[in-house]
């Protein structure tokens, strides 16, 4: 097909795709005339899934490129490839705090994870969010220690380990590597929309007042 028709099947303006061809992010198509391609039913997948990594998942072209060259790379195994795209995934603190009341916050929610016993990589951006979060409560005022942190990590360690459970073990490696990274991201946004939803839902039950508006959020 030509770029107008991959434009009308995707529903992605041709601009766009012009653009995610520029950046790496879609393969080229097989040359047919000057300055003119043909674009198949892989560059029409290619496309969904560009789409799902920037718009659910909120990824940069950079943060976008890396997890398709990861997903890309014969080499690596599905457990590296999901790392990659972890890693990729927008982190809404991670600032850098070189306070000793930062240093401190880094140690206690490094001693929290290691905890846990997960094999969660030292370096992993995840550590800085969760210290940063810390260091955050008792900066206003919250006397608290990393075990706040425990109902919400048995949380998500079953919902990981269910959403992982779902991918075949036999499954050929193009469609587990894929499946493992978008069910990272998409169910990731699909958590926090969730969770919004029954605060505003909680919200309701405690606080609304008898002859007030019901929670919109």
């Amino acid at each position: 097909m030509k770029v107008s028709e991959l434009s009308r099947a995707s529903g992605i303006s041709v601009a766009t795709i012009k653009f995610y061809l520029r950046e790496g992010l879609l393969p080229a198509g097989d040359p047919t005339a000057a300055n003119q391609a043909s674009y198949g039913p892989a560059h029409l997948h290619r496309l969904r899934l560009i789409r799902t990594l920037t718009h659910v998942g909120n990824l940069s072209v950079v943060q976008t490129r890396a997890a398709l060259a990861a997903i890309d790379d014969p080499a690596l195994s599905t457990h590296d490839i999901l790392g990659v795209a972890i890693d990729a995934l927008p982190h809404a603190l991670e600032r850098a705090d070189a306070s000793e009341d930062g240093a401190q916050a880094r140690r206690d929610a490094d001693e929290f994870v290691d905890s846990l016993g997960w094999q969660a990589s030292p370096g992993a951006p995840a550590r800085a969010v969760l210290a940063d979060a810390l260091l955050a409560l008792r900066q206003l005022g919250r006397e608290v220690g990393p075990d706040v942190f425990a109902p919400y990590a048995d949380l998500a360690d079953a919902l990981a380990a269910q959403e992982l459970a779902t991918i075949p073990a036999d499954a050929p490696r193009d469609e587990t590597v894929e499946a493992a990274v978008i069910g990272t991201v998409v169910f990731e946004a699909v958590l926090v929309a969730l969770r919004r939803l029954a605060h505003g839902h909680h919200s309701a039950q405690r606080f609304a007042t008898p002859n007030g508006p019901a929670a919109s959020r």
